[in-house]
Formats: C-alpha cells, structure tokens, sequence
C-alpha cells in the first residue's frame, strides 16, 4: 500500500491566532476527519498519531489540529469561543484539503466536546457527522450529564467511541444520553478500556487490541455516513 501523503500547515484562527495542523491522506481516501486533541496533550500524543495512522490504513485522512493555548505551551484549555473559533477554522481547513470527501468533525475528550459545541450553536460547513473518542461526560469523580444538554440540538449522525472503564462518563449516565438522541446517535463501547483506552493486563486483552476495535468501529461508522450521503 502506497504510503499515505503527510502535510504540515497552518490555520489562521483569527488575527490574534494561528495554530499548527497536520493533514495525513491515503491516496484513496472516502472521508477526512477533523480530529481535535485533548486537554492535556496536543496533536502530536502517540495516541493521536496511532488513530491518525490506523484511519489512513482504513482508507480515511485526517486533519490534526493545535487549539491555541496547546500551540502556546499553556496547561489551561482555551475558552468555549476561541476553542469553538478554532474548531471552525480547522474544518474549513480540512474542506480545502480533502475537497470533494465526506467531512467528520470531532475529537479526543475535550476536543470532541468543543467540536459539538460549535456544532450545536452554528452547524459546521459539508461537516456530516461527529465522532467522539471518550466523549467527556462528567469529570472524574463527579458523575453528572450536564454537559450533554447541548448536544439535542445537533441534527447529524454522532458516534461515541467509550471505554466500558471511563472514569469521565459512567455508563449507567451514559446510556440513557445516546439513548435519548434516537437514531443520530451510536454508542461503541471498548470493552475493559479506561479514557485513554488503556485496558489492564488482567482483562486478557491488549492496548493495541483495544486500539484496534476503536479504529475498525470508528472506520466502518465513517463509511456507513458517506454511504447514506451517495
């Protein structure tokens, strides 16, 4: 297999920001997703490069992207605007990029949560589904569902990859959230996986194994919305 194309960029936010991005394409690529990072680690966290990766292998590009204060070496997440500024900025960017391919927008815990934000307020442009990768539910410790009141009011397909271990959104809370979204919505679930899809050694199975299932549902999810859309 030909060895997918790999660009770094910029994205100009606004006049204040510009934020590095890294654009990963197989040759035959069916979708491009708009993967956002977490918030305690950037675009470049091996986790973020193995998902990259593995979704080139399976026939889906990538647009990896800083939000700002990752890009200036701060530990404090920008604010919902400028985060939602960025989100927006990054999926223009990806249009460009892969014109003429099925848009996903979403990301990695908080980058998935600011990606359906900006969602909900305004819909994103040619985006036709998010995916969420451990969809921050709560914070640790305390359970609760506020932060999915937003997300009734997004109108395309969502899928939420979760660990069956994720301390940041309890599957008995869980649940009924994706329930209550009707059929927009899918739940996979990684069995024995934590949020940061680590699964322990005692569970017979394998970070890789793990990371695999979520790379195999998130794929076949990507290519069920590009088929619904021809």
């Amino acid at each position: 297999m030909p060895s997918p194309i790999r660009r770094s960029l910029k994205i100009a936010v606004d006049t204040d920001h510009k934020v590095s991005a890294l654009y990963v394409a197989p040759r035959a690529a069916i979708a491009c997703y708009v993967f956002a990072h977490g918030a305690g680690a950037g675009m470049r966290h091996p986790f973020m490069a193995d998902v990259a990766d593995g979704l080139a292998a399976r026939r889906i590009a990538t647009l990896r992207y800083q939000f700002p204060y990752m890009e200036a070496g701060s530990k404090r997440p920008d604010g919902p605007a400028l985060a939602h500024a960025t989100v927006l900025a990054a999926v223009r960017a990806a249009a460009r990029l892969a014109s003429g391919k099925t848009l996903i927008a979403g990301g990695k815990s908080f980058g998935g949560r600011m990606t359906s934000q900006a969602q909900a307020l305004s819909p994103l442009p040619k985006v036709r589904g998010l995916a969420f990768v451990g969809f921050p539910l709560h914070p640790a410790g305390k359970p609760a569902n506020d932060r999915a009141g937003h997300l009734s009011k997004i109108e395309i397909p969502m899928l939420f990859v979760q660990g069956d271990r994720d301390a940041l959104a309890e599957r008995r809370l869980l649940l009924p959230v994706v329930r209550r979204l009707g059929a927009r919505a899918v739940l996979k679930s990684i069995k024995g996986a934590d949020h940061s899809f680590h699964v322990l050694a005692r569970s017979g199975r394998t970070d890789i194994e793990a990371r695999d299932e979520l790379l195999d549902g998130l794929a076949l999810w990507i290519e069920e919305v590009c088929a619904a859309g021809e």
